[in-house]
Formats: structure tokens, C-alpha cells, sequence
């Protein structure tokens, strides 16, 4: 007999334990993700607990989600008042929430007139639509004539999600391959390097070229940022030649760096102006909700009535959740902190001089430290059975997204633990 949802959320002890419900697990869910290291069954601010009652500092928040922590009392409060009024309603009617959200997403990217937003659940819907706004960039006129632009660049090293459009964006083989074939026309340049982009463009190729789709900070594949230049690269060539500069600040974006978007980062972007912004994650405070901002009329305009949709995205709640969740990084002043903790936090795991450490790297609150050997995952398992949550996204680099309330001290008890790792624990490895 199935346990009523009550017994689930309420204090688990005895037989309740972590083993009892990673069991569970097994036999229920599709084994997509693996076993799960811990099951947690409540948050608090920068913490979570488990199961069985461990207290965990979270230093992923969700890989890059959770921007007010854990159970924020503005966001479920917010949450809570939009889901007793009107929750769903489907897109064949709108809600102030709705547009509320969309007025103030155009106005944290600065877009122009004649920009618009198109809401989705996830970042991945949003790549999607993204991809699909590039298929309309056909470089024909109305009466088909011109060169009909067919290729998507994209980077080595991205990623874009798991469907099967957003997919044919990222690089990875082993995610893609089981999957083949793929949409077309998607090639990739190697990350970061100037000169294959130009190449890209050259002797007349620029003309077949529909769309280039960047991670200002490529999350997944280590936390790098894009070199100095690069994106105001893209945007030249780009504009030069008609095609979409789509930049997918899914992770990035919504503060993540100490800036609403990445892109508008004197570090890197320096405030070059897109025609394409996909963001989700941290955009809802744990909510789900992504967004597409289209940037000036002609981007705006490219999927007309009919051509695109989404059920659930834009809904009240999720509107909700993101109107409360940026309201609160704006009252709080969280972009500076995100800012001012994540250089200190840097500079201090940097300073510790660690034979393992060999680099830290990222902006604000996106943080990698790439160590000096594959161990990252052996120092992730000792994080979480010493009290932290962190990421191992490569064999050699840790990658750190906490909440934007996280503290000095709380960061802290991190680099303490990262000065206490044995030295030669590289060496041990094979």
C-alpha cells in the first residue's frame, strides 16, 4: 500500500532513514540519475538535511537554482498567496503575473523596443526555442529569395539540456549519441578560440549561418568563462552576416555572476546587446520557470501565432515565483554580495596555497576550483560526509553554485575544510 504523502514530508526517524528511502527509490524511479547520494527532506537558508537528520551546507543550491536558499519566507510566501488565488490557466488567457514577469525581465536585459519574452518551465524549453527561432532566421526574403541560412554554431564544451533540440546543441558525445540522429545543421567550433569563429564566417559562409549560441560561462564543462573579447566578436560577426547571437545564461543569468546577466559583465561581455537570452534556474528561486528574451522587433517576430508553445510555462505561480525571487535580490542588495563573497571566497581558497589546488576561477557566485589531479570526485564524496554539497562537473574541477545568502563564515568552514585535505592525495591516485 502506497505510505500517504503526509508520512513523506513529516520528521524522518526509525525506519524512515536514508537507506529506507534510497531502497525505495531503486524500485520506484527509472535509473536515469543513479542512486541518490543522500535523500533530503528539508532545507533552511544555505543548509539542507537528510533523512536522517544531517545537516548539510548546500554550496550547489541546486546546481546554480536555488538563489535565496532553501525555504526563502518572501518566495513560498509568494508561492503560497498566487496558488490560493489562481494557479493554472493555460496560455489562452493571461494573468498579471504573467506580464508583470515579462515587463520586468525586459527590463533587468535593458532589450529595446519591440522586445518581448516568451515564458517556459526549464532552461531547456527555452533552448529549445530558441533553436527553433534560429530554423525561422532563414536568411529568404518573402518572396524566397537570398541564401538560406542553415548552420548553428555552437561551442565544444557547451551545454544546452537534454531535449532532443537543445541536445543537438551540446557537444558531449555520450549524451548525444544514444540519441542520433539529431537535428542538423549544428556545428562546433573549439571554446573560446577567436580565430575558428572568424574561419566560421569567411569566404561567403557567413551568409548560411542562422544563429551562434554561447554560454558567456560554460557551467557543465568545468566553469569557464569565455575569453576576453569573444562574445563582442560574435555580436560583429553576427550582426555583420544576420544571424542570431543566442546566449544561454541559464546558469549564468538572474545574478549568478553579480550582474542580472552575465553578458552585461565588464569581465565578459561588457555590455554588448544579444538577440537571444535563455535563462531558468535561478530565475524562480527553486520554482520552475525559464525564459527566452527576444531582443528588438526582429527577433521578437520570428515565431509567430501557432509556431510555438508550452503548456504550463508563464502559469501565475511560476510568475510569481520569479517576480518574488528577483524582488528579493533587488531589496536585499544580493548583486553586490554576490559579487563582493564570491572575489573574498576566491581569493581565499586561492591563498591556501594546497599542493591540490591548482586554479580558482569563475565570477561571483559560479565558482570551479580545478585541481592538480581526476580526484574531484573523491573530494566530493569527502565534502558530503564532512557537511558540504558540492559538484565534481569534471574529473579535475569542483564547481561551487550556492545560495546568494550564503556568508563569509559559512563559506568559510569550506576553504577550512578544503586546507584540511591531505596533500597527497592526488598521488594516490592512479
Amino acid at each position: 500500500m502506497t505510505p500517504d504523502a503526509g508520512s513523506a514530508l513529516a520528521g524522518l526517524t526509525g525506519a524512515d532513514s536514508v537507506a529506507h528511502w534510497t531502497q525505495r527509490y531503486g524500485h520506484a524511479l527509472m535509473d536515469t540519475f543513479g542512486a541518490p547520494q543522500r535523500v533530503l527532506v528539508r532545507g533552511e537558508g544555505p543548509y539542507v538535511w537528510d533523512a536522517d537528520g544531517t545537516r548539510y551546507l548546500d554550496l550547489l543550491g541546486g546546481i546554480a537554482v536555488n538563489s535565496l536558499g532553501h525555504a526563502h519566507p518572501t518566495l513560498t510566501a509568494a508561492i503560497s498567496a498566487q496558488l490560493g488565488t489562481l494557479g493554472h490557466i493555460s496560455n489562452f488567457f493571461a494573468s498579471p503575473t504573467q506580464i508583470a514577469l515579462a515587463e520586468r525581465l525586459l527590463d533587468l536585459a535593458g532589450a529595446p523596443e519591440g522586445s518581448r519574452v516568451f515564458l517556459t518551465n526549464s532552461g531547456t524549453e527555452a533552448n529549445e526555442a530558441a533553436f527553433k527561432m534560429a530554423r525561422r532566421n532563414t536568411g529568404l526574403d518573402e518572396s524566397g529569395n537570398g541564401v538560406r541560412r542553415t548552420r548553428v554554431l555552437a561551442l565544444e564544451g557547451g551545454f544546452h539540456g537534454r531535449s532532443m533540440g537543445a541536445l543537438a546543441l551540446t557537444s558531449k558525445a555520450a549524451y548525444r549519441e544514444p540519441f542520433e540522429p539529431l537535428p542538423g545543421g549544428v556545428e562546433f567550433l573549439p571554446f573560446g578560440d577567436a580565430d575558428a569563429l572568424r574561419a566560421a564566417f569567411a569566404d561567403g559562409g557567413g551568409a548560411t549561418v542562422a544563429a551562434v549560441v554561447l554560454e558567456p560561462i560554460q557551467g557543465e564543462a568545468g566553469v569557464r568563462p569565455l575569453p576576453p573579447g569573444y562574445l563582442a566578436l560574435a555580436r560583429e560577426l553576427t550582426a555583420a552576416h544576420g544571424a542570431l547571437l543566442v546566449l544561454d545564461e541559464v546558469q549564468t543569468g538572474m545574478g549568478r555572476t553579480g550582474t542580472w546577466l552575465a553578458h552585461q559583465h565588464p569581465h565578459l561581455g561588457g555590455g554588448i546587446v544579444p538577440d537571444v537570452v535563455t535563462l531558468a534556474k535561478g530565475l524562480g528561486g527553486g520554482f520552475p520557470v525559464g525564459a527566452v528574451v527576444a531582443y528588438g522587433e526582429r527577433a521578437a517576430t520570428l515565431l509567430g501565432r501557432g509556431q510555438h508553445g508550452t503548456t504550463f510555462g508563464g502559469n501565475p505561480v511560476a510568475s510569481a515565483a520569479a517576480l518574488a525571487t528577483i524582488g528579493v535580490i533587488d531589496r536585499d542588495g544580493l548583486l553586490a554580495h554576490v559579487t563582493d563573497l564570491g572575489a573574498w571566497w576566491r581569493q581565499q581558497v586561492a591563498a591556501l596555497g594546497h599542493p591540490l589546488v591548482a586554479e580558482v576561477r569563475g565570477e561571483g557566485l559560479l565558482i570551479a576550483v580545478e585541481l592538480t589531479a581526476p580526484v574531484a570526485a573523491d573530494v566530493a564524496a569527502r565534502a558530503l560526509a564532512a557537511g558540504f554539497v558540492v559538484n565534481p562537473c569534471t574529473p579535475t574541477t569542483l564547481r561551487m553554485a550556492p545560495p546568494y545568502v550564503l556568508t563569509r563564515e559559512q563559506a568559510a568552514t569550506f576553504t577550512d575544510f578544503l586546507a584540511a585535505l591531505p596533500h597527497d592525495l592526488g598521488e594516490a591516485t592512479p
